[in-house]
């Protein structure tokens, strides 16, 4: 990823390294932590391109330089990735870095180590990494990348330069989105469910979505009618559509912002309406129930989604839903 692609996505962020480059103020262990999305490992590969680069310019790399190409190539001998082997990172895997520690390095005379995923490390991983995060090495730089900060062990944490990354906001992801060609309609929904640009962008080109979307649509308007259409809905179309946990949660997800539009709509917000087409079909619903309903209503979708996640059956789950939200 390029400096003008990473950008808009964490621009405070960029401009902090950016300066500290300038200002020969690079810290010997960094940890960026996150969301999923927020552009931690994509960042740490700038970075890292950024401190290798021959020919870098107002503390951006080149691009062009060998350091640049290989680091874009994955082949660069002073760049070290280190990602869970299964589901942690093993102490093996730590103690071949260490030995690379020991190295002065190859091409550039700096070894930098990107460990992905730093709070799957084993205990004893967590345990060997503390000798070089204790006794650092000149021009040696590490970036730790985790989603669960809390999961870092606090000796760790206490030698790192913590850089926290912030989701893109929703008008931003809709912006680039609608950018991209996405019609508004889906926009304005995949911003509202995942600050993740890619995984926004695969949500609107999903067919699966898109018939979700309409029978989830089409579940409200016949719970508007009685709860005996909703529950026949459910047979004909909703099981049938949504058969694993994730997919019913995503069903879950978008009833919720069923709701939360209603409520937009009450009181006057209508610029944030994730379900944009529907606004007139809505403004007389929206009329018709009161606000501590909508607010009920939107606890027990929550209360329904933390029953799925306890595994509650979910086609049983989602018919004690329909009469919940009729009232």
């Amino acid at each position: 990823m390029l400096f003008e692609e990473i950008q808009p996505f964490q621009p405070v962020v960029l401009q902090m390294l950016q300066n500290s480059i300038l200002k020969d103020r690079v810290a010997h262990a960094y940890l960026f932590e996150g969301e999923k999305g927020t552009r931690k490992k994509e960042m740490s590969m700038l970075f890292a391109k950024a401190l290798l680069c021959l020919n870098r310019v107002d503390g951006k790399p080149c691009e062009d330089c060998s350091n640049c190409r290989r680091i874009n190539h994955g082949n660069h001998p002073d760049l070290h990735v280190v990602e869970p082997d299964g589901l942690s990172i093993k102490k093996d895997q730590i103690k071949s870095l260490q030995e690379e520690f020991s190295k002065t390095g190859v091409e550039s005379k700096k070894k930098i180590y990107i460990i992905v995923h730093g709070d799957k490390m084993t205990a004893n991983a967590a345990n060997s990494l503390l000798k070089f995060l204790e006794e650092p090495l000149a021009d040696t730089t590490a970036i730790l990348i985790t989603e669960n900060i809390h999961r870092i062990l606090p000796t760790i944490l206490s030698r790192c330069q913590t850089v926290s990354f912030k989701p893109l906001p929703k008008e931003q992801l809709t912006k680039q989105l609608l950018e991209e060609g996405i019609p508004p309609h889906f926009a304005t929904l995949a911003a509202n469910l995942t600050n993740h640009y890619e995984e926004a962008v695969e949500i609107c080109q999903n067919e699966w979505f898109a018939q979700a979307r309409i029978i989830v649509l089409k579940l409200y308007e016949v719970l508007q009618k009685s709860p005996f259409q909703a529950m026949v809905k459910i047979q004909e179309d909703f099981v049938q559509h949504f058969k694993e946990k994730d997919q019913v949660d995503r069903a879950l997800d978008l009833l919720l912002l069923i709701y939360k539009d209603l409520l937009h709509i009450q009181l006057g917000k209508e610029e944030q309406l994730v379900y944009p087409d529907q606004k007139e079909n809505w403004k007389s619903n929206a009329l018709q129930v009161s606000t501590n309903r909508l607010s009920t209503n939107m606890t027990v979708i929550l209360e329904a989604k933390r029953k799925l996640n306890a595994n509650m059956n979910s086609q049983l789950l989602v018919e004690q839903l329909m009469l919940k939200l009729q009232g």
